[in-house]
């Protein structure tokens, strides 16, 4: 079954949101305080120690406003990667929840859509507080800002269902440390997130702009500087519209293997 293909999703997104209800004050309040504590000491704290003429090597913004926008895609991508690993790993195996939704109606599609729905509205309501902080901060200045959330949803979503796909391959956790430690850190740090590419090896930068974060990186810094480049959006676009693609397709089809074994 494809995914979408069944209402019967909107059951597994049900379930997901019970279990969360009694936790999103909590994580509506960690959502606000940790951009708020990452810009003000990364952004202003750092920031304050650069020299006005270094706003150029920023693309003539300062830090803080270059710095945020590559949070607020980072955040996406980090939140897919929680919530695509471990839960998912304990719904396989450790809680075998899933076992007990395929003894409804349910079809393994319908369990893959339901947990990309939910994924998707986790990652949703983060990036909407980000930006509000970015507002604050006055780092979010143009109306094009908005055009950062689905950005942010698109390359969760992205990480999300490749991510699902891999931990239907796994039997235990000790591959989401090789994920963390040689595929999540990496891409933060190497994305364009704290600094310009250009700054990095020739072949460095390569491998940077093939990753998913850096076109991310470059559409919500686009964005929310009203910035947002007409030329190469599109490219952007494409490339994470195509990492969804992939992961949609991979995700269905490795959990049922895994499933059905």
């Amino acid at each position: 079954m494809s995914i979408g293909a069944s209402t019967l999703s909107r059951r597994v997104f049900h379930r997901n949101w019970l279990v969360y209800r009694r936790l999103w004050l909590r994580s509506i309040a960690f959502g606000f305080l940790q951009p708020a504590l990452f810009l003000s000491a990364m952004g202003i704290g750092i920031g304050s120690l650069m020299s006005a003429g270094s706003q150029q090597a920023f693309g003539g913004v300062g830090y803080l406003q270059f710095l945020g926008p590559g949070l607020l895609a980072a955040m996406a991508m980090q939140t897919a990667t929680f919530e695509s690993t471990y839960p998912i790993m304990n719904k396989i195996r450790w809680g075998r929840n899933y076992e007990a939704m395929l003894s409804t109606p349910l079809a393994v599609g319908d369990l893959v859509a339901g947990e990309l729905a939910w994924i998707g509205f986790r990652i949703l309501t983060l990036a909407t507080i980000f930006l509000v902080v970015l507002a604050l901060f006055g780092v979010a200045t143009s109306p094009l800002a908005i055009l950062a959330l689905p950005v942010a949803l698109l390359v969760g979503l992205g990480f999300s269902a490749n991510l699902i796909a891999f931990t239907a391959t796994q039997r235990n956790d000790i591959g989401f440390n090789a994920v963390f430690r040689f595929v999540i850190n990496p891409l933060f740090l190497f994305s364009g997130t704290f600094f310009p590419l250009d700054r990095l090896p020739e072949a460095v930068q390569v491998l940077a702009w093939a990753t998913p974060l850096f076109h991310a990186v470059e559409l919500v810094r686009g964005a929310t500087s009203g910035r947002l480049d007409p030329a190469t959006a599109p490219w952007h676009v494409a490339y994470l519209v195509a990492f969804f693609g992939v992961g949609a397709l991979l995700a269905p089809r490795l959990l049922r293997r895994r499933l059905t074994v």
